[in-house]
């Protein structure tokens, strides 16, 4: 048996490399890291895929190691170059973030200790830095002392923690579900619709409350709808607004519907995803003013602070309705539930098994500062204004409302032809071009664009290219294929 679990022991150990073979890898990751970083502002924001790629699949998983430089080949033909690149500053299509590079550098040091994130016994300072960046980012929204908060993934589970937790905080049972009522407009995110789905409220009636001219919740009409519910016997539990709509950028009446939701016992919950980190602006605090009348809200770092994919924030006003939701208890660990000093992550999400994400916002927020995220976000306030004001002066384009936040919707109307079909073509020939990327919705029936300015990449010579790719694509079009 000894001899058997040594044999074993001199396999296992090449999971430990030495100091040497890791300076190697390391070498070859950061020389391959900076070439993309030096050149990112040269290229292209979109590749097209190549159709029948076997790619990744040509280098299946196998027992003997593959060298570094092969693998970083690899990365570069088949997962870093096809599609968008979100890092690029022509990410103009959908919500981008960009990834600063001190994030990398957090979640590298959060990796290599791999402290547990999860439970106060295990790793104090890790939940103590993660729960101070809750009570800084709470602070932000005007919470009080009692709210509380998680780090998740991203905005949809966040939004999931916040959705089981107004269900549980409002006494709701299975017999209930079917006469809880949802006010919501149809620009809420659809992470919500799934949210209400998984928590096991898909009976539950939903009301799309009707919407302004500029796609923000009717605050009356949320109202009316409550009392008629009301009348007619069902529960009115649940109201969720946006602060920044995915499709327009728009923001509800935030104060209106928590004067609402206060005065008829409703939950309120705000989807700030997207939006609620403009609050760091002088205009954004102004606009989001009301988001301290929620219950609830969801804030992304990985959009609004510009970090890589993976943390949604979720606030909960009254911890105790939080823990309420989501704690748990197991016998195994029952020398870590000895009165912790503060609130122990895994009791306060579905999460048990949690990644140490806090370090990769809290890194890039002491290296930098405020101050320079601060500026980020008012620039890009101010690029989608100048964008709205300079696609207006290119002949044939009409605009959406003017920007609540960084969003700005347009499309080309052609003098002859279906407007739908020319604007499907124009954003085609965009993709196929790939120095920007933009994206498309529907918005009352019309085929619209989109023009989402977040990543922090873009600066005012990128909305100025992309106003002459616009007009270069459609001149390409008018001229070659038509305007149908």
């Amino acid at each position: 048996m000894v001899n058997k679990i040594n044999e074993l022991e001199k396999i296992a150990r090449n999971l430990e490399p030495s100091l040497e073979a890791r300076h190697s890898v390391l070498d070859a990751v950061l020389k391959y890291t900076d070439q993309f970083i030096e050149n990112i502002y040269e290229l292209p924001t979109y590749i097209t895929p190549e159709k029948n790629s076997s790619g990744l699949y040509d280098s299946p998983i196998g027992e003997n190691p593959v060298q570094i430089d092969e693998i970083l080949e690899l990365l570069r033909n088949h997962v870093d170059n096809p599609g968008i690149n979100p890092a690029s500053d022509g990410h103009l299509g959908y919500i981008p973030g960009g990834g600063i590079y001190y994030a990398a550098v957090g979640d590298y040091l959060a990796d290599v200790f791999n402290r547990y994130a999860g439970v106060f016994f295990a790793s104090p300072g890790a939940v103590r830095l993660e729960n101070m960046l809750i009570r800084w980012m709470a602070n932000l929204i005007g919470y009080p002392q009692t709210a509380a908060g998680n780090l998740a993934s991203g905005g949809s589970i966040a939004n999931l923690i916040a959705i089981v937790t107004a269900r549980d905080a409002h006494g709701l049972k299975a017999k209930d579900f079917h006469r809880a009522v949802v006010y919501m407009t149809e620009q809420v995110h659809h992470c919500l619709d799934k949210a209400l789905r998984i928590a096991g409220m898909g009976e539950a009636v939903i009301r799309h409350v009707p919407m302004d001219q500029f796609y923000r919740m009717d605050a009356a009409a949320l109202e009316r709808l409550i009392q008629q519910d009301q009348q007619n016997g069902l529960l009115p539990w649940l109201v969720i607004a946006s602060a920044g709509t995915t499709d327009t950028g728009a923001i509800d009446p935030l104060m209106e519907i928590g004067d609402i939701s206060e005065k008829h016992g409703l939950w309120y919950h705000i989807d700030g995803a997207y939006g609620a980190f403009f609050t760091l602006t002088e205009d954004g605090k102004k606009l989001l003013r009301g988001m301290e009348r929620s219950d609830s809200i969801v804030m992304d770092p990985h959009k609004g602070l510009f970090l890589p994919y993976g943390l949604g924030v979720v606030l909960v006003k009254d911890r105790q309705k939080l823990q309420a939701a989501h704690y748990y208890q197991a016998n195994y660990m029952q020398d870590a539930l000895s009165d912790p000093e503060e609130l122990s992550p895994a009791d306060l999400s579905p999460e048990l098994s949690k990644h140490f994400r806090g370090l990769r916002l809290w890194l890039p927020l002491k290296l930098h500062g405020l101050n320079p995220f601060r500026a980020a976000l008012e620039e890009k306030l101010w690029l989608a204004r100048y964008f709205h004001q300079k696609i207006q002066e290119v002949d044939g384009f009409e605009v959406g409302p003017y920007p609540d936040l960084s969003v700005v919707t347009y499309r080309y109307i052609p003098q002859n032809g279906d407007p739908n079909e020319f604007n499907r073509r124009l954003v085609q020939e965009i993709h196929n071009d790939g120095r920007v990327f933009i994206s498309s919705t529907i918005l009352d029936g019309k085929f619209t664009l989109r023009l989402a300015v977040l990543a922090f990449r873009t600066h005012l010579q990128t909305i100025d290219l992309a106003l002459e790719i616009l007009k270069e694509k459609v001149a390409y079009l008018l001229e070659n294929v038509g305007s149908t």
